[in-house]
């Protein structure tokens, strides 16, 4: 995304193009976590169409929205056996689609995962130690990667992370644009450190996806209010050509990602990291009871999700890209 244009107002201007003409859309809060009562809007930008939050919260405000324990699960190392069996089977959409990814790029190519979390995904791509690096704004989320899963993290900023340029044959950044004020200055950071062969792969919600248009400010992928930005398909296009990328794939279901954010956006009160940072389990035995009730949900979702992503409007979208020569 291009800089704004000079004397656009930083709170009104579209980070896209700059046009400060906006059509609102609806209003909204935090559902999930209940951070906050206030209320945001839901915007579109009459020129381009991107649509964002209005107003952007300040840095230091914003961080009172991610409440301890948003980027990682400290309870996974004691999760029942179940439990630990679907997050490990769930993420193995994005595991497969990186591999594949890693047939393109040198063998021996380092892997660095941006907003890596507690490592489980970068665990189950199964790499030698020295070959994965995981990089998160939370520095308990880095700890637990390194005492939970074994993965190397250091705990930062893309645009500052203590890496040499063309270090790594691939980035990966699953659900980490749509958090960012400036996303096209971490795929620029990005692109300085892949080598001239290396792939990018990403992850964002998709505001292109029925979930949206039937939900609307209801939908679980706006987040409200730590997604500043709601990609379409489109914008995604022309941040990555802006940014040097041209996409090689594309996938629109995550079975990670796209029944459960149906099952949130229908029931936010079942959601599992919801309740936990809410702290709203009474008891084992409600917990165990909503659990199962959310997982039931979860498996129910699951025929409309692929369902919305064969007809290209999956309520996420995972791109594979390469530096353009």
């Amino acid at each position: 995304m291009p800089p704004r244009p000079a004397g656009a107002p930083a709170r009104d201007a579209c980070p896209a193009c700059g046009d400060v003409n906006f059509r609102t859309l609806f209003s909204a809060s935090d559902r999930l976590f209940t951070t906050t009562d206030e209320e945001f809007l839901i915007v579109e930008c009459r020129q381009c169409r991107l649509i964002r939050l209005l107003p952007w919260p300040d840095p230091q405000k914003l961080r009172q929205y991610y409440p301890p324990g948003y980027w990682f699960d400290p309870a996974a190392a004691a999760a029942d056996s179940l439990a630990q069996a679907w997050r490990r089977l769930a993420i193995q959409d994005h595991v497969r689609f990186v591999r594949r990814a890693l047939r393109d790029v040198p063998p021996d190519s380092l892997v660095l995962d941006v907003g890596c979390g507690g490592g489980l995904f970068l665990r189950e791509l199964h790499l030698p130690e020295h070959r994965a690096f995981g990089l998160d704004f939370s520095l308990d989320a880095a700890s637990v990667a390194w005492s939970a899963n074994g993965v190397p993290a250091a705990c930062g900023a893309l645009t500052r992370a203590p890496f040499r340029p063309a270090s790594f044959g691939l980035i990966t950044m699953f659900h980490v644009l749509e958090h960012l004020y400036e996303p096209t200055a971490y795929l620029d950071a990005a692109r300085e450190l892949l080598i001239p062969e290396g792939r990018l792969v990403i992850q964002v919600p998709n505001a292109g996806c029925w979930q949206f248009l039937l939900f609307g400010a209801a939908w679980n992928g706006l987040d409200v209010p730590r997604h500043l930005i709601d990609f379409r398909e489109p914008d995604l296009e022309v941040l990555l050509d802006a940014a040097g990328f041209e996409i090689v794939r594309r996938k629109r279901f995550s079975l990670r990602d796209n029944p459960a954010g149906l099952a949130s956006t229908v029931a936010p009160g079942l959601d599992p990291m919801g309740r936990r940072v809410r702290r709203a389990d009474a008891s084992p035995r409600a917990r165990l009871l909503k659990d199962a009730a959310y997982f039931l949900l979860v498996l129910a979702a699951i025929p409309f999700t692929l369902l919305e992503a064969a007809c290209r409007a999956g309520s996420t979208v995972m791109i594979e890209a390469r530096r353009k020569p």
